[in-house]
This record gives C-alpha cells, sequence and structure tokens, in this order.
C-alpha cells in the first residue's frame, strides 16, 4: 500500500486544503528492482481520505483585507478607462482589473492588482474563467452589516469590492457585422463572467455601486467624492446594470433561436427597446409619452423610420412618428420616381413621374386641403431645384396660400438642397430614412398583450392580376389597376382607391362599409373618374345596386379587389354589363 500526500498552500490564499489519497494496488513491487510494476488502480480500489485542513495566514502586504476600498474593474469597451482609474486612485481606491483591462490602466501609470493575484488562480480555458472564483464574488456579494456575512470573509481573507464597473463582450456587434460570424465564434464572444459581476453587484447595490455605462463614470467619481449615501443614485445605476444584461441576454436568445433553425415566432419572445427621447405629449396634451428604438438584431441596419436622420426641425412628437411612418412605408413601394402624401397615417395623395417635380405638384394636387400640414415623401434625393419647388410650392385651391407641412422624409438630400428646406421653416422636420428591408415582424398592442404578424410587404412583382371579366384592360389601365393597387394597401380599411396616368385621385378610408368608402373616393376623384382605375383593399361583399354597379356607372374602367366572396359572380356579371375589366388578386390588404 503506498499513501500519497497533496498539499495546496499559497501565500494569498488562506484556506488551503490538505489531502491523503490512499490508492491500494493488488499487484507486488518485483523485490530488489526498485521499481513500481505494472500499478493500474482501479476506481473501486481508489479511497479518498480528507485531512483536517491547515488554515494558513497571508501575509499582511497581501491580505485583501487590509485594503479598506477596493473597485473591480474588467471591460471589453475601455472608453475612459484611463480617467475612470485616475480617479478611483486618486479616492483611495485599490483597484483590481483582469487582462486588457488590467493592461491598459497599468499603461497609463495607474497602479492595479490582477484579479489572478486575487483569486490565487490563474486565467484559464482561453479566458472563459477569469473571476469566476469565491474570492470575487464574495468579496462582491457580502452584506456588509450582517455579522455573520462579514465573518466569513475574515475567516477565508477575503476583501470586500465596493465599486464594480464591468461592461460586456461585444457580442451585438460582432453578430451583427459585415458578414457575420461563425457559429463558434458567436459563441466565444458570449459573456459569462462580466453578467455574473454584474448581476452580484447589482443585487448587493446597497454595499457595492455597479457601472456598465462609460457615461456614468463621471457621476460615479462625483458620487464617491461626496461620500453621500444615496440609495436612489444606487438603485438606478442597479436597474441600468440589470437592463444591461437583460438586453444583452436577449441578444443572445434571438441568435440562438436563429441558429436553431427556429421560425418567426418563437415560444417566448424579449423585445429590447432603447430610449431615443422623449416626445412632447402623446396622442393627445394630456397623455405623456416617448419614443424607443427596436434594438432586437433582426431590426439592425433593417431600415425604418425610426432610424432616420433629422437634419433640422423641431422634435419629432408621437404622431409625427406615426405619420412619417405610413408616409415613408408607402412612398418605399414605387420603383418609379414617387411623392406621397400624407395626413392622419392616410396617403392622400400619391403621384408617379420621370420628373419628381411634376409628381409633387400632381400629389398635392390630389387633395390640396389635406396636404396643408401633412407629411410629405419622396423615394428619390431631393435636390436644390426641388427644394425650391417645395418651398414656394402655392396651394391648388387659391393659387396664393404658401404650402405648409410638417416633415418631409426622403432617402437623401443635396448640401444646396437641406440649404433651401432650412430656409422655408424653423420647424419643418426634414428626415433622412433608409428603406425598410422585407421580411420584418410587425408588432401591436393590445390590452394584456401583444399582437405580432409579419409585415405586409407584398408587392405588385408578388401578385398576379389575373382579368376575369370578358373585357381585358388595356396596357395603361392595368398599369394604373397595379398604381391604385399599391396606394390601396397603405389607406385604412375600408379603403378605397381611385387612380389615373400613375396618379391618386381620390380615396376613401376607414369607413364601417364599403360603399361609403367608394363614394368618398368618387366625391374626390370628380370628373376624372371617367376611364380611372379602382383598387379596394378587401372583396366587395355585394355588386348589384351596390359598390361595384356605382363604380361601373361612375366611368370607372377597371376594379381591382381580391376576389374571394360567395358573390364573386355577381361582381362579374356586373362588370360584364357594363364592360368593365375586373382583375382579382387573391391578396387582400385589410389595414386596420
Amino acid at each position: 500500500m503506498l499513501g500519497f500526500s497533496v498539499t495546496r498552500s499559497n501565500s494569498c490564499c488562506t484556506a488551503p486544503s490538505t489531502f491523503s489519497i490512499l490508492p491500494f494496488y493488488t499487484s507486488s513491487i518485483q523485490p530488489g528492482s526498485g521499481v513500481l510494476a505494472d500499478i493500474r488502480p482501479s476506481l473501486s480500489q481508489l479511497r479518498l481520505k480528507p485531512i483536517k485542513a491547515t488554515v494558513m495566514s497571508a501575509p499582511e502586504s497581501e491580505s485583501p483585507c487590509m485594503v479598506t476600498k477596493q473597485a473591480l474593474i474588467s471591460l471589453s469597451d475601455k472608453k475612459d478607462l484611463a480617467m475612470l482609474g485616475g480617479g478611483l486612485q486618486s479616492l483611495g481606491y485599490k483597484i483590481v482589473s483582469t487582462g486588457g483591462s488590467a493592461s491598459a490602466l497599468e499603461n497609463a501609470g495607474i497602479l492595479v492588482t490582477k484579479v489572478e493575484k486575487v483569486t490565487c488562480f490563474p486565467e484559464m480555458l482561453d479566458g472563459r474563467v477569469k473571476t469566476l472564483h469565491p474570492y470575487i464574488h464574495a468579496g462582491i456579494l457580502a452584506k456588509r452589516d450582517l455579522k455573520h456575512h462579514m465573518s466569513a470573509l475574515s475567516d477565508h481573507g477575503i476583501g470586500t469590492f465596493d465599486v464594480v464597473v464591468v461592461n460586456l463582450y461585444p457580442f451585438y456587434d460582432k453578430v451583427t457585422s459585415t458578414g457575420g460570424v461563425e457559429f463558434e465564434e458567436g459563441l466565444e464572444n458570449i459573456d459569462i463572467g462580466g453578467p455574473a459581476m454584474i448581476r452580484a453587484a447589482a443585487k448587493n447595490h446597497k454595499d457595492v455601486v455597479v457601472v456598465v455605462d462609460p457615461q456614468d463614470y463621471t457621476a460615479l467619481l462625483e458620487f464617491l467624492k461626496g461620500n453621500l449615501d444615496d440609495h436612489q443614485f444606487r438603485r438606478r445605476l442597479a436597474w441600468k446594470a440589470f437592463q444591461h444584461v437583460a438586453a444583452y441576454d436577449s441578444a443572445v436568445s434571438e441568435w440562438l433561436w436563429k441558429q436553431s433553425g427556429g421560425d418567426k415566432f418563437p415560444p417566448s419572445l424579449t423585445l429590447s427597446l432603447s430610449l431615443q427621447g422623449s416626445v412632447r405629449y402623446g396622442e393627445n396634451p394630456h397623455q405623456k409619452a416617448a419614443f424607443y428604438a427596436d434594438k432586437r438584431l433582426s431590426e439592425f441596419g433593417a431600415g425604418g423610420i425610426a432610424m432616420a436622420v433629422q437634419h433640422h426641425g423641431k422634435e419629432m412628437s408621437y404622431n409625427n412618428y406615426l405619420d412619417a411612418d405610413a408616409a415613408w412605408n408607402c412612398v418605399s413601394e414605387f420603383t418609379d420616381p414617387t411623392c406621397v402624401v400624407v395626413k392622419h397615417t392616410n396617403p392622400c395623395g400619391v403621384a408617379s413621374r420621370d420628373d419628381i417635380l411634376e409628381a409633387y405638384r400632381l400629389a398635392v394636387k390630389a387633395d390640396p386641403v389635406s396636404a396643408f400640414g401633412g407629411i410629405v415623401a419622396f423615394n428619390v434625393e431631393v435636390g436644390e431645384e426641388l427644394a425650391k419647388e417645395i418651398r414656394e410650392f402655392r396651394s391648388p385651391t387659391d393659387g396664393e396660400t404658401r404650402m405648409f407641412y410638417e416633415i418631409l422624409v426622403a432617402p437623401k438630400y443635396s448640401q444646396k438642397g437641406l440649404e433651401v428646406l432650412r430656409g422655408k421653416s424653423k420647424t419643418l422636420r426634414i428626415l433622412e430614412a433608409k428603406k425598410n428591408e422585407r421580411g420584418k415582424l410587425s408588432f401591436r398592442q393590445v390590452g394584456g398583450g401583444w399582437l405580432a404578424q409579419e409585415a405586409d410587404d407584398l408587392t405588385g412583382q408578388d401578385i398576379q392580376f389575373k382579368v376575369v371579366s370578358h373585357k381585358s384592360p388595356l396596357e395603361n389601365e392595368l398599369r394604373d389597376a397595379k398604381f391604385a393597387w399599391l396606394c390601396v394597401k397603405h389607406v385604412k380599411s375600408n379603403a378605397i382607391v381611385i387612380a389615373k396616368n400613375k396618379c391618386m385621385l381620390g380615396m376613401g378610408s376607414g369607413q364601417p362599409n364599403r360603399i361609403e368608402s367608394l363614394r368618398i373616393a368618387l366625391r374626390k376623384a370628380g370628373k376624372e373618374v371617367k376611364e380611372a382605375a379602382l383598387a379596394s383593399d378587401a372583396f366587395f361583399p355585394f355588386a348589384w345596386k351596390d359598390a361595384v354597379e356605382e363604380a361601373c356607372e361612375s366611368g370607372i374602367c377597371i376594379i381591382a379587389e381580391p376576389g374571394g366572396s360567395i358573390r364573386d359572380k355577381d361582381a362579374i356579371d356586373c362588370c360584364n354589363k357594363y364592360g368593365v375589366s375586373l382583375v382579382f388578386t387573391d391578396v387582400r390588404h385589410f389595414k386596420h
């Protein structure tokens, strides 16, 4: 029988344990050989016998208990680290730090203790394990007002941390980088030790100040300088810490779901939203409101009004965002140079022309009363000439009143164009936006829950316009029907759009019955309705002495609708009677 005694001892570790390992061997030592022969112990032959632990005291110079104030720093984003380290050092804090952060502090001439000197354990597993150690987490989590907590620290020679400053591996930036990353690289950018320290410090924020944002360094140093016991300050930083980790985990969860081949609707979903700014009020002055950007990975670089750059004008209001979003989504549908005018989220004027100035004039002319105070959007660059036209254009109703708009939206502006537009009004909001990518999810809140759906991003190229009437449409008639169809999907249901020569003549929106929407659209179109195209966002439930027949009698030459009604034959027969072309799309565009 052979006995081996294994002892763990280190000057900076105060409680090593000593064990005797007593293996038993069935083979014997060959007489006179001086060597062990054929030693192959099995698990069943191995017994562990613990020996009483030996406590070894660390030298006073190494004992963390001798330090009254300690700060733990572990940063991926090292912005303003030198300023932070210098400030903490001047306030008498001993700084403990990990690898790269420690090196950066040393390079800045700041005294720093590397974390492995505290844990008595080297960084291992390619950096996966650095701070996951009782000497770190006990020092963070110990409640200073609990005697048995502090006694436990004293028994083990563990010092407390008063400040923890941590931010995390750049997972979000890595997985959203151009070309993306391989799965294994993505995994290696998931931080483990960082979130653990942040959560520990935030939980014990009564005793530990936790900071995750470089923007808070100045406030931290001022707080520590004042030696104040501001519980609200600590709580706000703790909230921010937990929110930081929650957003981080949300991105990891979203990425892993996609990597696992999951569909668009996971069993649970966390929306990570970032406050972009306050707005004066909500839909009405008595409602407080704010604007948040969607920080999901799927929204990164995916365009939309939330990421628009504002070049000029007053701050955006709640209603401004809704209207600008509606205008931008509508104008982005078109490939020809197009102008869209929106009021209360409904397009009241749309026109496409090779000459964008003409398109602008026609879009305003469609409903100049509604256009006044509305939102104007273009799908082409706004240059100096167009900007001057926008600045000087007079209302078609009297030829004198200069048109006023709340917002302009476009994909780009020339420098001269911006200069001209800034001179139109101090309040005019000028937004530069990127087109929404296809395939997004759309969310809508209801009491106690959320509805999620795929965005309605089908284009004219995705839809077959099937002729179901005797009369086949002429090329220009079908073109106008497709134009009207792109417009009607952006009008609130029940929706009717009348168009001709790639210009909206009239629209009816939001009526409880389709025939009322039709009558509103016909009234706005006036005499120009003759030989125009009509699009309906849903099928016509009735034809005779109803919407279809009224449309035919008014002079409409082609109707585009989804079809699908049990009375589709009535609509077909009615159109045949009046010699009107009827096309079915098999696609409904309800918008509530």
